[in-house]
């Protein structure tokens, strides 16, 4: 017998060799109809996989992520199947889940293509394979066996990811006729996928070389119950309206230019007094809160981050080293802050009662992105982000952890971010060499992370080996208007940078002590967050927030003259506005005007002109009558002092 403790702490016993479907179905027959997947001391198995030792569980159902993650996993094997059966001679490459379904990436044989008009034939050979409820049987397989198949196969793709795996550690999945590499976990069956959908096809480079032959990439998603892809697709329908690439080219906030050069965002001046504005609000905040700002170069030694572990960890990723006409001298641009700012904390003594030292830079830095990977302001070789780094004494760590949460509320707040979850990411302890620093440092920094989240009521998941090389961290995940998720603020406990760097402190013994260092972002990258924001707000701005406040339209051109007087006026109560004065019909002026997204439209005429007032209309609300500027600037007012209230 074995034990098996449930979610709630309750145990039963069983005989070695149980399911987690099988427990499911002694649990509630309604659970074991609802139940994807299951957690065995904290690994995601297959709900057919044996138990054979003690173990703490939990099953998981579509609602969550381990439970989509398995569906969709199993999708991609169904995909698979259904490509291989359309196009005799297809080569498979890899087909994980991914957060929104799943794809396939596949060598099409020769004089073979997949279009728009292929999707639909496709979906029907997925559904079809899908409801024949094959089951689905895991197994360990030597690497000789696997290595034998796909020879005979010709298929040099598996027969590469095959090489470097170790024996003993590879297995299959089967689903009928059908035979993957796959680690897993998948369905039981496949009779659980109800509604299937192909989404789009693009090409892929193998694992992602720029050098290595560009495959074809499908991409698809699936779902329990049609119901819910009818939504998703839905869904889908608003996300284009609000892709931050359209509206930002609609709103004239950003562009591209391939001269400059991929991934390099160009800031209109629209986009960049939105971006300064965004800027500005933090910097204020960070003063109020104890941060000092400082600034710091866009290259570094190389020494510099290898010392820091940078290079180590992120050589590869980052853009080579510049030589100089110095002989055995090189320079990077910088793909991290904080190795300049270990440097300015080194740069002065301080002693315990000085700490905590906060400070803050919009820091722009620099990442080799992989072409395919490059995806408007979201995907990017330069950004820059609203990076911190607070140096404290041990004892200060978890209130500025507390204090860092806080702060993340308060812009949430701001910027209406009013749904959201957390994650710590923990070392993977069966991985160690996959991070800097020592054991007690690490479960030190766990430990304040773990007790900070819960201090400030959060209540995170776990996610074992997702920690930054140097130390653990807490994300923060937002959902926006139409339920997507975005990672935007994150929280690092480090205790390795100040050991590396040697920093010190002079402790109330007079002696030297070393101190533990935060890292954080709120927004993350300003561009990134610049992105999310568009599509979060589909480029309806908060109105403290947006570059245009109001758009001053006349009715001809007779009155463009009160039109620019009345934008002047505007300014003395530090209300943003521009004048339309081409020579249109004003409902013409006013449509415009509205898919510009601006928050409010004035209308003069002779009236207004004589009694020098303007006709009030707003965004989506409609006509609000005619008012004096006095009252106007009251109504912006006030509204921008509520959005802020929070301040």
């Amino acid at each position: 017998m074995i034990k098996i403790t449930l979610p709630d702490n309750s145990v039963r016993e069983y005989n070695e060799g149980i399911t987690g479907l099988k427990i499911a179905q002694d649990i509630s027959p309604r659970l074991a109809k609802e139940v994807l997947a299951i957690s065995v001391n904290n690994e995601t198995w297959d709900l057919s996989r044996k138990i054979n030792n003690d173990a703490n569980i939990k099953l998981y159902k579509w609602e969550d992520d381990e439970g989509k993650h398995a569906f969709w996993h199993t999708s991609a094997h169904i995909l698979a199947e259904a490509l291989e059966s359309l196009y005799p001679g297809i080569k498979l490459g890899i087909g994980p889940a991914i957060e929104n379904g799943f794809y396939y990436d596949v060598d099409l044989p020769e004089g073979s293509q997949i279009t728009d008009a292929d999707f639909k034939r496709i979906e029907d050979k997925a559904l079809e394979l899908a409801r024949q409820k094959n089951n689905i049987t895991r197994k360990d397989i030597s690497k000789k066996d696997i290595l034998d198949y796909y020879t005979k196969l010709g298929n040099e793709y598996k027969l590469e990811l095959i090489q470097e795996l170790e024996d003993n550690t590879i297995t299959t999945y089967t689903q009928g006729n059908f035979i993957d590499l796959c680690k897993g976990p998948h369905l039981p069956d496949t009779s659980y996928i109800k509604a299937f959908k192909v989404l789009s096809i693009a090409g892929a480079y193998w694992r992602g070389d720029e050098t290595r032959k560009q495959l074809l990439r499908v991409y698809g998603i699936s779902f329990p119950k049609q119901k819910l892809l009818d939504e998703y697709m839905i869904m889908l329908e608003e996300a284009k309206k609000r892709d931050h690439r359209k509206l930002g080219k609609e709103l004239e906030l950003f562009t591209f230019s391939p001269r400059v050069g991929m991934g390099l965002p160009l800031w209109l001046p629209k986009g960049t007094d939105l971006r300064k504005r965004l800027e500005n609000w933090l910097t204020e905040e960070l003063k109020r809160r104890g941060y000092k700002m400082v600034m710091t170069p866009h290259i570094g030694n190389v020494d510099l981050y290898k010392t820091s572990g940078h290079y180590e960890k992120y050589g590869k990723d980052s853009f080579q080293p510049i030589s100089t006409p110095r002989e055995d001298e090189a320079y990077m641009l910088k793909p991290m802050n904080c190795p300049h700012h270990v440097e300015i904390f080194n740069s002065s003594q301080y002693s315990y009662k000085d700490l905590p030292i906060r400070m803050a830079e919009f820091g722009t830095v620099y990442r080799y992105e992989q072409h395919g990977e490059l995806h408007g302001l979201t995907r990017v070789r330069s950004f820059t982000q609203d990076d911190a780094h607070i140096f404290c004494r041990p004892d200060q760590v978890k209130e500025e952890f507390k204090k860092i949460i806080d702060l993340v509320f308060h812009v949430f707040k701001a910027l209406d971010f009013d749904t959201y979850f957390t994650q710590i990411s923990l070392r993977d302890p069966n991985n160690k060499e996959k991070y800097i620093g020592t054991d007690e440092n690490w479960l030190k920094a766990e430990k304040a992370i773990q007790e900070a989240a819960q201090e400030m009521g959060l209540l995170p998941t776990i996610e074992l080996g997702e920690a930054a090389f140097y130390g653990p961290k807490l994300d923060f995940i937002v959902r926006d208007a139409i339920g997507r998720k975005w990672q935007l603020g994150t929280i690092q406990v480090d205790y390795n940078l100040p050991e590396r760097f040697n920093l010190e402190y002079k402790g109330s013994d007079n002696q030297n002590h070393q101190p533990i260092m935060l890292h954080r972002t709120i927004f993350g990258s300003m561009e990134r967050f610049v992105a999310v924001l568009i599509e979060h707000t589909a480029g309806k701005f908060p109105l403290w927030l947006t570059p245009e406040q109001a758009v001053i339209l006349p009715i001809s051109e007779k009155f463009n003259d009160y039109a620019k007087k009345v934008s002047e006026l505007l300014k003395n109560y530090d209300i943003r506005s521009l004048v339309d004065d081409r020579n249109e019909k004003v409902g013409r002026k006013i449509r415009d005007n509205e898919l510009k997204k601006i928050p409010y439209l004035l209308i003069v005429g002779e009236n207004e002109t004589e009694s020098e007032t303007v006709s009030v209309r707003k965004q989506g609300k409609g006509d609000m009558g005619i008012m004096n500027l006095d009252s106007f600037a009251e109504i912006i007012n006030f509204e921008v002092n509520k959005l802020l209230s929070n301040n």
